[in-house]
């Protein structure tokens, strides 16, 4: 037990995770067995089937039938409900520590209207006649970002941020090209704290990237955008708050900055969490935006729901939007694939449209005034924890001293006094609160400019009981560091892995026949 103001908070000292010596899903079952028998398909279907296959180039067929594991029903059940009792997953640990992914509470109601066959059993290839309702809510969506954003359009199909940043490069440098000036401008500007792939996706399609440092208080300077800024500016991709949670308070400057350079701006808004009704990326002047819905709206990470990066463009980029786009002439909702000055699609189809009426129906339920309050609440989560944790010796608030105002949603901690009193690493910390039920910290922040690093991140949907039982686990770990490193150090001890094995990141297995090369092959 470990006091709070007075109080004691529990934590789970005899927590054990459920360890299944559970195989993989490729290993199980045996030939013969099946979960469901598919009625047979019939002679018109087998014969059409047969003329497809005719027209199929010889090198797109199999040669083979493919391995699939051969299982019953109850199998899969058994299976893939065991995996689920090995994670330490949001409907089963407190996730806050997970920062820069705002891990909220994601309401099942919202599962079950994505679920409904109304939505699962559509193709994206129906007639637009036949789609009226996905149609139309995909349209309202799109202005009810805008309003939340005061963008113009939103397009749904990036499948995540980086797709959304992506769409945002690729518009930037079209509508330079449209003024004959996209030669010319070939560099984007960025900051070290946005994030990544405001640098990366910019450079996979050719520009160069410039990166702006932060200054004392973790802000890059307004004089090293001035020397960064010129005619070979194609715009700034940049995330605010950055994932330290400082809010940049100059960033309309930047944007003017940049406007003036001929340059356009694009606000990488994964971090909206904490100014949703209280800021916009209008009002600062910005021509294009994302968000992630998978993030600021609460629609699930991972397998429960894919991820969408809504991406929004003022008036004047409307052209460039990727197609189709779903357009309303009045009477009916239709989508509009002749767009000469489109970039073209991202992905297929209209995107991941179960995730956009989660994130739609989240909306709806919470209002405006909801939005705003979500974001007021998460600010305070987050400052409470600030406190609670800069309070652990060995913990520190980057740029803290010369930037002591307080952050958005999310902050950017340290362990260095604690590695340098006890030789105990921020992984090490991380890997040991799970031995405490609670999922540990995002602490891969390369490059490390922030020493020992970890994010924190308490949503809205996080109660004080949560955040103090969070604090008290890092209070717990940050004492056992001083008494007993090793205990630390060889973390987890009751989860269902160890430590990983190093090196064996090198060595990705993300299909069964890669698996078995690895296998076939042997760790180095």
């Amino acid at each position: 037990m470990i006091a709070r103001h007075g109080e004691k908070v529990a934590l789970k000292e005899r927590f054990h995770q459920a360890a299944w010596q559970e195989k993989l899903v490729m290993e199980l079952g045996r030939p013969g067995r099946r979960g469901v028998l598919v009625p047979d398909a019939g002679d018109d279907i087998r014969a059409r089937a047969g003329d497809v296959l005719a027209g199929t180039p010889e090198s797109l067929r199999r040669r083979e039938l493919p391995n699939l594991p051969e299982m019953s029903q109850p199998e899969v059940v058994r299976h893939y409900t065991r995996l689920s009792q090995m994670v330490l997953a949001n409907n089963v640990a407190v996730n806050l520590g997970l920062g820069t992914t705002t891990m909220k509470y994601n309401p099942l109601v919202n599962e079950f209207l994505s679920r409904s066959p109304k939505l699962a059993e559509l193709h994206p290839d129906q007639d637009d006649s036949t789609v009226q309702g996905i149609l139309e809510l995909i349209y309202r969506f799109g202005g009810m970002l805008a309003e939340i954003s005061g963008m113009d359009r939103f397009t749904f199909q990036p499948a995540g941020g980086s797709q959304g940043i992506l769409a945002n490069a690729l518009m930037m440098r079209a509508y330079h090209a449209s003024r004959g000036e996209a030669d010319q401008r070939d560099e984007v500007i960025t900051t070290i704290f946005s994030h990544p792939a405001n640098a990366a996706a910019p450079a996979t399609i050719g520009f160069k990237v410039v990166t702006l440092y932060p200054g004392p208080d973790g802000i890059p300077e307004l004089e090293a955008l001035k020397a960064a800024v010129g005619p070979r500016t194609a715009g700034l991709m940049m995330t605010n708050p950055e994932d330290t949670g400082i809010f940049n308070p100059r960033v309309a400057e930047y944007v003017r900055v940049v406007h003036e350079a001929g340059g356009l701006c694009a606000y990488d808004q994964a971090n909206a969490n904490g100014i949703l009704g209280v800021t916009r990326a209008r009002d600062a002047g910005f021509d294009m935006c994302q968000f992630n819905l998978h993030k600021t709206f609460s629609v699930p990470h991972g397998c429960m729901g894919g991820a969408v990066g809504a991406t929004g463009v003022r008036e004047a980029l409307v052209p460039f939007l990727p197609a189709p786009t779903v357009e309303f002439d009045g009477s009916r909702y239709y989508l509009d694939a002749d767009r000469p000055a489109s970039v073209g699609a991202i992905r297929s189809g209209l995107g991941n449209v179960q995730s956009v009426l989660k994130a739609y129906a989240w909306v709806v339920s919470l209002g405006a005034e909801g939005l705003r309050e979500a974001a007021h609440m998460a600010v305070l989560n987050n400052n409470y924890l600030v406190g609670r944790v800069t309070a652990i010796p060995g913990a520190s608030l980057s740029f803290g001293k010369d930037n002591p105002t307080r952050r958005l949603e999310q902050a950017r901690y340290s362990w260095e006094g604690l590695t340098a009193d006890t030789g105990v690493h921020t992984m090490d910390v991380h890997n040991r609160m799970i031995d405490y039920g609670v999922q540990g910290y995002f602490s891969s922040h390369h490059p490390w400019l922030v020493p020992e690093p970890f994010t924190l991140e308490p949503a809205e949907s996080y109660s004080q009981e949560d955040l103090d039982e969070f604090a008290a686990v890092l209070e717990r770990v940050a004492e056992e560091a001083h008494s007993n490193p090793e205990l630390v150090k060889t973390a987890p001890h009751n989860s269902t892995a160890g430590a990983s094995v190093p090196g064996a990141e090198a060595h990705p297995a993300m299909t069964w026949r890669a698996f078995l090369d690895v296998q076939g092959q042997g760790a180095e």
